[in-house]
């Protein structure tokens, strides 16, 4: 019995140590071997760092690609070029010579008598007479007015001016794109500065100009230019007749002629031989290009 009441008395002690060293209420048990749970406000072994952004290790790329929130803004509307500065039209709309050129463009407008011609190809008997010049600059007037619309289109294919004069690069697409690879034509205009004003430049100078002029995708060219623009006024700058073939092919397509010439420069006999292969009722006028400046007045 002595051994019994001993073994007893012993099991009480060890239960009652057990009890004070278990904090009261305890609901997170420990498993063997874990690191004990720091208190609060204890400090461990390691001690605290304060983590910038810049701290961290750089993301992994993902192979999901999110749509991008950030707000995509609209490129710059690119001007086009002002045009070079022999376009009085435009430079100095106000000038002796440009007042030139608004009543060339009254002349053709308003006729004595029939309809206004739509289709018009500037031409001259020579080279070097300015037939450039004066197309650009008739165009430049008509685009000024109120309601009217032009398309400037450069069928010299042999030497090209028009695209230098409007500052276009030399590379640029246009007439012979369209005659040669059938491209699109509306890819092929150009806006110009002169809001009412387009440009259908050569493009790159072919190796037979007189058989794509004369060729019938051309005359589908002007046929569709006029049936698709009504409303607009279409001026052609066309080589002389005297050295290409090209300026007679055009010359049946078009509704009228104005035949550039250079005073001092050009020769009777060549203007001549102009008015007649062409006919006088097709031919709307001569403009005398470097004439001498007149005396000019301001009204008002």
């Amino acid at each position: 019995m002595g051994k019994i009441s001993k073994a007893l008395e012993k099991s009480k002690q060890n239960i009652s140590g057990k009890s004070r060293q278990s904090p009261p209420n305890a609901s997170v048990s420990r498993r063997r071997g874990a690191p004990a749970m720091p208190s609060p406000g204890q400090q461990t072994g390691v001690p605290r760092k304060n983590i910038s952004p810049r701290d961290l290790p750089p993301a992994p790329p993902s192979s999901v690609s999110k749509p991008s929130t950030t707000r995509q803004h609209p490129g710059k509307v690119i001007q086009p070029p002002e045009p070079h500065g022999s376009v009085v039209a435009y430079h100095r709309p106000h000038s002796p010579e440009a007042e030139q050129f608004r009543m060339l463009k009254t002349a053709i407008m308003f006729p004595d008598s029939g309809t206004p011609p739509r289709t018009i190809m500037i031409t001259s008997s020579a080279p070097g007479e300015g037939k450039s010049f004066v197309a650009a600059n008739l165009a430049t007037s008509i685009a000024n007015g109120i309601d009217e619309y032009v398309l400037l289109m450069d069928c010299d294919l042999r030497l090209p001016t028009l695209h230098r004069i409007f500052k276009f690069p030399d590379n640029t697409p246009g007439l012979t794109e369209y005659l040669t690879r059938g491209a699109p034509l509306s890819s092929l205009i150009r806006k110009t500065i002169i809001g009412k004003l387009t440009l259908l430049p050569c493009g790159t100078p072919p190796p037979n100009p007189s058989e794509l002029i004369s060729s019938d995708q051309m005359r589908r060219l002007l046929q569709e230019v006029r049936s698709r623009y009504p409303d607009r006024y279409i001026i052609i700058d066309a080589p002389p007749p005297d050295v290409t073939a090209e300026a007679n092919a055009l010359a049946r397509q078009v509704d009228g002629i104005v035949i550039v010439v250079k005073t001092g420069y050009s020769k009777k006999n060549a203007l001549k031989e102009i008015v007649e292969t062409y006919g006088r009722k097709k031919i709307l006028g001569v403009v005398k290009n470097y004439a001498e400046k007149s005396k000019t007045y301001h009204y008002g």
